[in-house]
Order: C-alpha cells, then sequence, then structure tokens
C-alpha cells in the first residue's frame, strides 16, 4: 500500500510567487490545498481557483472573509487608533492575521500537518503569518519557500521562477507596466518595491487606483455623519448624496467610495519593518482615514483626560504589536480589554467635510459629552470660581521654585540669569 502523501495548506495569490511555490511543492511530494482569503481584493477568484487546479492543487478553498475583516480587525484597531510610526494605518497588517487564522482553520479541516505561505525572508509578512500560525496551532509544520536552502538555490530571482513557469505550463502575467508590488484589501492598497525603492522616485499619477487626484477631486465638498456606540461606528449618512450605510461592511466600503473620490487617504513614507530593513511604502487608505478621524475626535468629547492620555501613551505599542504580527497575543488581548474599557462611553456623532484630500471634523455630538459649554465659556462663569485658579497655580509652582533655587551657584543658574525672565500669555492661556 503506498504511503500517504504530506498535505499542505499553501496561502495561495494566484501570482508567480505562490503559482511557483504551488507547483514546487507538488513536485516535492507534496498534496497541495490551496486557501484563497477574499478580504476585499478586487480579482477574479474564480480564475484564481481555476488556475490553482491546473498548476496541480488537490483542492481549492475560497474563505470569505470581509465581514470579519471588518468587526473583528479593522475596527478593534479604530478604537485603539492603532498608526504606525504616526503615519502608516496597518492595512496589509491588521490583514495578516485573519488570513492566517483563516488557513490554519482549513488546515484542521482538511486534516494537514503543514501550512505554506509566499512570503519572502526580507519582510514583515512571513513573521506576522507564522507567528499566528504557532500562535493558533503550536503543532502545526509550517513550510517558508523563500527561507529553504533549496528553494533559493534553484530561484535566484525573478528569471529562474519564470523559466519553472514556462517548463510547468503556469500562465503568467510578466508586464513591465507595473514595475512595482501591490498588494490590496477593503483596508488599502499597497504600493512598494522596484522604482519605489528610490525614495526621491515620485511616483506617477498611473500608480494610484483607489484615490482621486487632488486636480480630479470634485470642488464640492461631501458631508457625511459618522455615529458610533462605544467607539464602534454604526451608521454612516452622506449629507451631499443622501445615502445611509449602517452594515458594517456596506458602511466601510461606502466611506472607501466617497474618501477615494475625495483624495483621502494618500500616504508616501519610509518605515522600519521588524526584522530591522527600512522600506518605502505608498499607501491609499480612504475610508480607514475618514473613520480614524471620526473616532478620535469623539473620544475629546466623550473620554475622560486621564483615561485618554493613559491611553495614548499605549497606543505607539499597540501599533507596533500589530505591525510586528502578534495580533495573538496574551500582551494584545491586555491592550485590548484596555481599550475597550475605554470605549464604553463613546458614543454620539461626528460631522465631517471631505475635500480635496483633506478630512475637517465641522461637529460633534455626543450623550455622553463631558463637554461643559457654560464652564468653558469666556463669557460666563458657568459654576467655575476662577479664584481657585491661584491656588492650584501656586501649588503646581512649588518644585519649580525649589528647583530654581537648587541651581544657584552653578553654570546652569547662570545660564539662567543671562537668559533673563522673559514670556508672556493670551487672554486664554494657551
Amino acid at each position: 500500500m503506498a504511503a500517504m502523501k504530506k498535505k499542505v495548506v499553501l496561502a495561495y495569490s494566484g501570482g508567480l510567487d505562490t503559482s511557483v511555490i504551488l507547483k514546487w511543492l507538488v513536485n516535492k511530494g507534496y498534496e497541495v490545498v490551496c486557501f484563497v482569503g477574499d478580504i476585499g481584493q478586487r480579482e477574479d477568484l474564480s480564475a484564481v481557483s481555476r488556475k490553482a487546479l491546473q498548476t496541480g492543487a488537490s483542492k481549492v478553498c475560497v474563505e470569505d472573509l470581509k465581514e470579519e475583516f471588518v468587526t473583528d480587525f479593522i475596527f478593534p484597531a479604530m478604537r485603539g487608533n492603532a498608526l504606525y510610526e504616526g503615519r502608516y494605518m496597518l492595512g496589509t497588517a491588521i490583514a495578516r492575521p485573519l488570513l492566517a487564522k483563516a488557513q490554519i482553520d482549513v488546515a484542521g479541516r482538511e486534516d494537514a500537518q503543514y501550512v505554506s505561505h509566499g512570503a519572502t525572508g526580507k519582510g514583515n509578512d512571513q513573521v506576522r503569518f507564522e507567528l499566528t500560525y504557532y500562535a493558533l496551532n503550536p503543532q502545526i509544520k509550517v513550510i517558508s519557500p523563500w527561507k529553504d536552502p533549496g528553494f533559493l538555490a534553484q530561484f535566484r530571482g525573478r528569471s529562474d521562477m519564470l523559466a519553472y513557469a514556462e517548463k510547468w505550463s503556469i500562465p503568467v502575467k510578466a508586464t513591465k507596466a507595473k514595475p512595482y508590488s501591490e498588494d490590496e484589501n477593503l483596508m488599502h492598497i499597497s504600493h512598494e518595491a522596484g522604482v519605489l525603492e528610490d525614495p526621491v522616485y515620485r511616483p506617477p499619477s498611473s500608480l494610484f487606483s483607489r484615490t482621486a487626484s487632488i486636480e480630479a477631486a470634485p470642488s464640492r465638498e461631501t458631508i457625511v455623519e459618522i455615529h458610533f456606540k462605544d467607539g464602534t461606528p454604526t451608521r454612516v449618512v452622506d449629507r451631499t448624496h443622501h445615502v445611509t450605510k449602517t452594515r458594517p461592511l456596506e458602511l466601510f466600503a461606502y466611506l472607501n467610495k466617497i474618501g477615494g473620490e475625495n483624495g483621502v487617504g494618500r500616504v508616501d513614507m519610509v518605515e522600519n519593518r521588524f526584522i530591522g530593513i527600512k522600506s518605502r511604502g505608498v499607501y491609499e487608505t480612504p475610508g480607514a482615514t475618514i473613520l480614524w478621524a471620526a473616532h478620535r475626535d469623539l473620544e475629546g468629547i466623550a473620554m475622560d483626560k486621564e483615561v485618554m492620555h493613559l491611553r495614548d501613551t499605549l497606543v505607539p505599542k499597540f501599533s507596533e504589536i500589530i505591525y510586528n504580527g502578534f495580533w495573538f497575543s496574551p500582551e494584545m488581548d491586555f491592550l485590548m480589554s484596555a481599550f475597550n474599557k475605554s470605549q464604553e462611553a463613546i458614543d454620539g456623532t461626528v460631522t465631517l467635510s471631505l475635500h480635496k484630500g483633506n478630512v475637517s471634523t465641522i461637529g460633534r455630538e455626543s450623550p455622553t459629552s463631558l463637554y461643559d459649554q457654560r464652564q468653558s465659556s469666556m463669557d460666563v462663569a458657568g459654576g467655575f470660581d476662577a479664584t481657585d485658579s491661584k491656588g492650584f497655580i501656586n501649588i503646581n509652582a512649588i518644585r519649580l521654585k525649589a528647583h530654581y533655587f537648587g541651581l544657584k551657584g552653578s553654570v546652569h543658574y547662570s545660564w539662567l540669569k543671562r537668559r533673563g525672565a522673559k514670556g508672556g500669555g493670551g487672554k486664554d492661556g494657551r
């Protein structure tokens, strides 16, 4: 009786790399089940499935993950205001743990001992996929071809892969029309590598597929309301075009549409990969850019000051954890619990203007508002006794006075004397 083939579930996109890897695994004696995750990439997934079967896959599992992507990954990242290095909205990083989780689920259903992916040994995705694999199934075995010595010896570059594809009649789209790499999902599209590796090179207008240029964006602003409950968006109302969306996937897709039309969400940056290499990425993230702006503004009126300031110290770490691939980790569980607690009263509506690439908040209201217009007013006392501020300032000045007199006789004191006591203040003390 012949021995059963070892079974592997391959994360398959239909591109050159994963198609070659599929055939390479088949030629190594594996039974390959291809997993295709639908996270909103604009591709013909039926054609991707046919190609996988033609290339040697025993089965193709296409999983519709779009709704889960929005509710269980994008919205939680938004509730924590995730922003890597202050700019990147983590569209790829947020999607990878979802794909890897679904792939592990497929491996369980198919009784596969192995999983595999096509991520390179220089990038972040290899880490994101494999850390998720091991977090969700510590016994799983991972085949990572781009770290396999035999694979690397056989495929030294793109020309070797194209030759292999030709040898085994694998259809490929080898073209120089787009001399860079793209990754797309419901949240964003990223552009990197190739000609974009030169940080001085300005991306051509033809690169952008999700967002209009500032020149092409409408001259008329779009006014949109976003309603929140416990920090989660529940409704989008486009006042300009009289459109309302309430389901999570539909409202996020609509924000992508109107954001893209108004040129919202472009970012061009050099970032630090987890493994220590710097890389240049160009991102288009229209819907999330709008959502993040509205959510953060609502927190301004509905979140306690000390909770906000404490939470904000955790945002860079939260964003780094996502970027580095630790979505399923004890530290992420801890942060998610804290962030979810902070969102319990983040209810209300934010009104935004979308215009020529800008997202501007023009109004907000909340049933849980902590804002007291009478207390904040410069025209009425509103129950606030201004004389209390004298003692407040005196108490906070105690350590400053002690510090100043403690410096007497030092070079620092001489420098303070030379500088003089200059300063001033405005009417409102800002």
